[in-house]
């Protein structure tokens, strides 16, 4: 039976905090002040009748009702607004990611994707481990690691390598390269969610500690400037400045990390093999003619 008072606007608010789990990053998502937001979730909560959230002064997290709330609306308001919304005269391309965006391939590709289709291309974040292209909230998702799940094809379009994210306190800020081996007597900050890096990637008896445990890239960026531990990631973000209290130091013979293109495998985006032609001919030519890139298979087919 329907819950009478509930409204669209209650329903996107606790979707951007379920995503954001934090106020402040939700209301400015949203548009909204953070009482605003505040307001809106106490209030959604009385319709329903049970809690959604658990405050505290740092951080925000789902209950048990929150978390099944959030699993259904995640995939559902999305689908229900695109359905509310007129018949537009240019369809939507729509490209996910879960963090750490590539700073230089994907805008050429969509560049060159948009001029011969004519089809708009827009990229959307999700904290979540596929990026919503399990849901149907994207058409296509760029993660990295080895993705294998039922229904989804992905493609490597390139390969990484890895470098440790270190605090500025940290004496291994100093130095010039760490190996993996040495990582692993170090603790370690993990993003759970988000992340393609655990303690799994070393041989039993020599992984290392875990520090941190966080729920998605920003919380982990956090505890490693906090000096909570070491964290790893591709050497591409490591080419950002993603933050003023966090250095990047080589790892030599770290493992690489593919970087895949993951879309249905039926019944998806019927332009998505012609996104794909342009993801492959970009990576190419910005990844330096080939160094890291993966070369295409014969006749084109992934």
């Amino acid at each position: 039976m329907a819950t009478p008072g509930i409204e669209l606007h209650h329903l996107r608010c606790f979707l951007a905090l379920a995503e954001e789990r934090h106020f402040t990053r939700a209301a400015d998502r949203l548009g909204l002040s953070q009482p605003t937001v505040s307001r809106t979730i106490r209030r959604l909560e009385e319709l329903l009748g049970y809690r959604l959230l658990e405050r505290t002064t740092r951080q925000v997290t789902l209950t048990p009702d929150g978390e099944r709330l959030y699993g259904e609306l995640r995939g559902l308001l999305p689908r229900l607004e695109a359905a509310l919304l007129p018949a537009l005269d240019v369809p939507l391309f729509r490209i996910g990611f879960a963090w750490g965006f590539p700073a230089t391939w994907p805008q050429a590709a969509i560049e060159r994707f948009e001029a011969e289709t004519g089809v708009g291309a827009r990229v959307f974040r999700r904290d979540a481990a596929l990026a919503g292209v399990d849901g149907g909230e994207v058409d296509v998702a760029i993660l990295r690691g080895n993705t294998a799940v039922p229904g989804l094809t992905a493609v490597t379009l390139l390969h990484e390598r890895r470098v440790a994210a270190v605090s500025v306190r940290s004496p291994l800020a100093a130095r010039d390269e760490v190996g993996w081996r040495e990582l692993a007597r170090m603790p370690l900050v993990l993003n759970e969610v988000g992340g393609t890096t655990d303690e799994s990637d070393w041989p039993p008896g020599e992984r290392p500690e875990i520090a941190a445990r966080c729920g998605n890239f920003d919380e982990w960026l956090e505890a490693v400037a906090g000096n909570r531990g070491v964290g790893v990631v591709p050497e591409s973000i490591g080419r950002q400045r993603v933050h003023p209290f966090v250095s990047f130091v080589a790892i030599p013979d770290a493992p690489l990390m593919p970087l895949q293109l993951v879309f249905p495998r039926h019944h998806g985006h019927p332009l998505t093999r012609r996104f794909l032609a342009h993801a492959r001919a970009t990576v190419h030519q910005c990844e330096g003619g080939g160094r890291g890139a993966v070369p295409e298979p014969g006749g084109g087919n992934p």
